[in-house]
This record gives C-alpha cells, structure tokens and sequence, in this order.
C-alpha cells in the first residue's frame, strides 16, 4: 500500500532534481491506431489529429505530462510488464474499474480490500496490464 501514497511534495522535489524529462512513454504493440483508440477513451484525451488507421506509430498528448505513444512491433507480448500506468480517476475508483471493463479492459488481479484501501489490475486489449487506484476523494475519506 505505501507504494501508492506518494506525497505530492516529495513528488515536486523529486521533479526539481530531475536531470531529464520524460517526454513519452512508449507502449509496443500490435496495431497502433486501435491501441491508441482504446487509450483515447481511457484518458479522454484525442489521438493526435495527423494520426490515422493504419499507422504504425500514434500518439495521445496528456495534459501537464509526457506523451502516450503506441508503436507497432512484430513481436507479440510474451511476460508480464516491466512497467505499467497507474490510473487515478475522477469519479471513483470502481466505476471506473466497470467503464474500462466496458471499453475492452480486461481484468487480472483484484486487490480491493473489505476496508475500502486496494487497488485493481487491468489489461487493455493486447494485455498491456495497469491499475486502477483510489480517488483523492476516497483516500481522504478512508484516511480519516
């Protein structure tokens, strides 16, 4: 659990010190453009407009961050990521779990617990794994 209650000063100071700065973040897939589509609807944020069916590599502009940027490789996926998003929503954390589950989500691991805390593992549709974490909302009112 402390892994995901990350103070937002010691993320400033941490950013203050950074030597570089993410500009994107690559996601290898099979087909970029449906990949970027499904993820455009996650975000709510559009594909980068010059992108189209068919392209080998799109992109997803995210506000006050790095990029989402989708290439299309050969090579299926064959382990578990490295590496995943972690998605904080703005309704709750459960209605977001069942929207994305209507989008093609699907589900892998469930670590909600009977007090509230926890999170849930999804997959998009090429099994790309993230979670879904708890609303500030509804930390603050567990956390209280």
């Amino acid at each position: 659990m402390a892994i995901f209650r990350w103070r937002a000063e010691r993320r400033s100071e941490m950013i203050a010190h950074m030597a570089s700065t993410v500009t994107n973040i690559a996601i290898d897939c099979a087909n970029a453009y449906q990949l970027a589509r499904f993820w455009s609807d996650v975000t709510g944020h559009p594909l980068d407009p010059e992108d189209e069916p068919g392209d080998d590599e799109t992109e997803i502009m995210l506000p006050g961050g790095p990029a989402l940027h989708f290439n299309e490789v050969p090579e299926p996926k064959s382990a578990k990521n490295r590496l995943h998003l972690c998605l904080r929503p703005d309704t709750s954390r459960d209605a977001e779990v069942q929207r994305l589950l209507k989008l093609g989500a699907s589900l892998v691991a469930d670590h909600r617990k009977p007090d509230g805390w926890g999170w849930v593992v999804l997959a998009d549709p090429e099994g790309n794994e993230f979670c879904v974490l708890l609303t500030e909302s509804e930390r603050s009112a567990l956390s209280s």
